[in-house]
């Protein structure tokens, strides 16, 4: 398998040396408007080459895949650059995946609830055209979305006959040394998805939408975690699940903590989660400079956090249901503690965690027991070879029995 990387950053690093100790690739070309970060992420692997790219300029991709000719392109870059790789991909005939999908659009009047344009569908309105093509588009494949969709599969699978609820739960006790405020992700990302509207689904009723922050609860997280408070969020499990899986609600929530959210709001009560630019004063005249961009490049590199920073992430997805005319309820999860991947890859825990599994998928996909056409989500593909192979990885998942609480009926939509 021929693989071209767009991105290397925390991820797209994080990716090549997961990849590095496997065997199922030839070659992977890895590509970013910062050449320098290519090469370094590039050494030491002869199978790996750098190369830059604009991964908003669709003509110089198209150019890069033809030359390159690889069989998959992933992309690692942030949800902005999804649409121009996407595109990019199937005009040159490539296969695709990524772990964030197309960007959403609130709906302009009610837009805490109606859904305005959702994540992805700028993708799945292609998907016709990828499907006739033979070609497969692999859309949130990385850890929410993606190995927690692949949970889901697995519960309707293996161990439900009827599912009420699947609701996506991620939770950490990271802390890192010496910042009060430093995102172990993504900041662009963070406050895209935190700040939109929330996604829930419901059997009857369809994709609805309400209040950042909305709904909180508290989960108990494993492994030494413990309980966090949990808000509803955007997030594409949302939009993903009920098109593969059978369920009557499906929610998403993240474990921000109190002065998360309250930063957060702050941040949008003075505009600063604004990506249309600013006029500002410069140094040749007024120049227009986008507010979120601004806080993006005044925090730390999530990527450079790794030895500051203590703790476990844990991702996984709650499921409540019937098994055998008995209620049950689950919890599968999947935990990254960060002293751990920080000695064996050098990688802080949240970017490592999202980076495996892309990474599994793609060895899956060389070995052809996955195989699709078209733009498919994780739960389109069996749940158990990911799951088997995430554990030979020496990346174990697990499953946790809940106590069942009595079963109340769903006043869901008719």
């Amino acid at each position: 398998m021929r693989i071209l990387l767009v991105g290397a950053g925390g991820v797209g690093t994080a990716i090549t040396r997961i990849a590095a100790r496997r065997s199922f690739f030839d070659t992977m070309v890895i590509a970013d408007y910062d050449l320098a970060r290519a090469q370094a992420a590039a050494a030491g692997d002869p199978r790996f080459r750098a190369a830059r790219i604009d991964a908003s300029d669709v003509s110089a991709l198209e150019d890069l895949m033809r030359t390159e000719k690889p069989d998959f392109v992933v992309n690692a870059t942030d949800p902005r650059f999804v649409m121009p790789i996407f595109t990019a991909a199937r005009n040159a005939g490539v296969g695709y995946l990524d772990m964030a999908m197309s960007l959403s659009k609130p709906h302009p009047e009610r837009p805490y609830e109606q859904v305005g344009v959702m994540l992805g569908d700028e993708q799945f309105a292609q998907a016709d055209l990828w499907e006739k093509s033979g070609n497969l588009a692999l859309v949130g494949m990385g850890v929410e979305p993606g190995l927690s969709d692949i949970f889901a599969r697995y519960a309707a699978d293996e161990l439900f006959d009827e599912i009420d609820e699947i609701g996506i739960r991620d939770g950490s006790n990271l802390t890192v040394d010496g910042l009060e405020f430093a995102p172990s992700f993504n900041i662009w990302t963070t406050i895209e998805e935190c700040l939109n509207p929330p996604l829930v689904w419901e059997s009857g009723r369809g994709w609805f939408t309400t209040a950042p922050f909305s709904e909180p609860e508290i989960f108990e997280f494993p492994e030494g975690i413990g309980p966090v408070q949990c808000v509803n969020v955007e997030h594409e499990e949302v939009l993903l699940i009920p098109r593969w899986v059978g369920a009557r609600r499906v929610t998403f929530k993240y474990g921000l903590g109190e002065e998360f959210i309250r930063t957060l709001k702050t941040l949008h009560q003075i505009g600063l989660d604004r990506t249309d630019g600013v006029i500002v004063p410069g140094p040749h005249g007024p120049v227009s400079v986008s507010p979120r961009d601004v806080v993006a490049a005044s925090l730390p590199d999530p990527a450079s956090l790794g030895a500051r920073m203590r703790g476990k992430t844990c991702a996984g997805t709650w499921v409540r249901g019937v098994k055998d005319r008995r209620p049950r309820e689950v919890y599968l999860y999947h935990v990254a503690d960060n002293e751990q991947t920080m000695a064996e890859y050098g990688c802080q825990a949240v970017v490592w965690q999202t980076a495996i599994n892309p990474v599994v998928a793609l060895e899956l996909l060389a070995a052809g027991r996955w195989q699709g056409a078209g733009v498919l989500g994780p739960e389109a593909f069996a749940p158990k070879p990911f799951l088997d192979l995430l554990t030979a990885y020496g990346s174990p998942w697990h499953l946790r029995e809940e106590t069942v609480a009595p079963r109340e009926p769903l006043h869901l939509a008719s």
